[in-house]
């Protein structure tokens, strides 16, 4: 299969046209042209569209203020921003790229990126992700064993937090209330302070 972009449509995305119905592998997932974003979950692409100021603002502060909190404290944990490919059972099917992944078990770093579950994540909610983040990705990170699951939404000024390994209902924060971190316990994060 040939990638190179010979104007209007890609090689890549005609052989997603015609090939609607085929199961994508690992080994096509490395193999997508060079700047491609996409995620394979059982076997099928799905495309990831630029993000947007509101969305990258968000991600680089939270990167910063749980990178600043792991570093403080003389944590292990490694806080990694997207675009990083998690392959979240280690089996070469699911590969996804949260928007931050907090990783605490070193030995699941690869120049690949992550193989196994992350202890942390967090997606900012796009127009283009909100049903993936919402429906798809939290079935997928907790059949992994992600451990924290958090899902900011701009739009509706909330973030859903799922604490997967204490098996209760998410919370609804709305903007401007602090929420703490599960894993770590000592941080909390406004998400209306991020956005002043």
């Amino acid at each position: 299969m040939a990638w190179e972009d010979r104007g209007g449509i890609s090689d890549w995305e005609e052989d997603m046209i015609q090939h609607s119905e085929r199961r994508y592998t690992s080994e096509d997932y490395w193999k997508l042209p060079e700047g491609k974003r996409a995620e394979l979950i059982d076997g099928k692409f799905y495309d990831m569209a630029p993000p947007g100021f509101v969305h990258q603002k968000l991600v680089a502060k939270l990167t910063r203020v749980i990178g600043n909190h792991v570093e403080a404290k003389g944590g292990g944990c490694e806080v990694m921003p997207a675009p990083f490919a998690v392959n979240l059972n280690a089996d070469d099917e699911k590969w996804v790229e949260p928007d931050i992944s907090v990783i605490c078990d070193r030995e699941k770093l690869s120049e690949r990126g992550c193989e196994g579950a992350p202890d942390f994540v967090i997606e900012v909610v796009s127009p283009s992700s909100r049903k993936m983040d919402y429906a798809k990705k939290t079935v997928l990170y907790l059949d992994a064993g992600v451990r924290e699951y958090w899902i900011v939404d701009p739009l509706k000024g909330r973030t859903t937090v799922y604490r997967f390994e204490e098996d209760v209902a998410p919370i609804i924060f709305p903007f401007g209330e602090d929420i703490t971190v599960g894993i770590y316990g000592d941080l909390e994060i406004n998400m209306g302070k991020l956005l002043e």
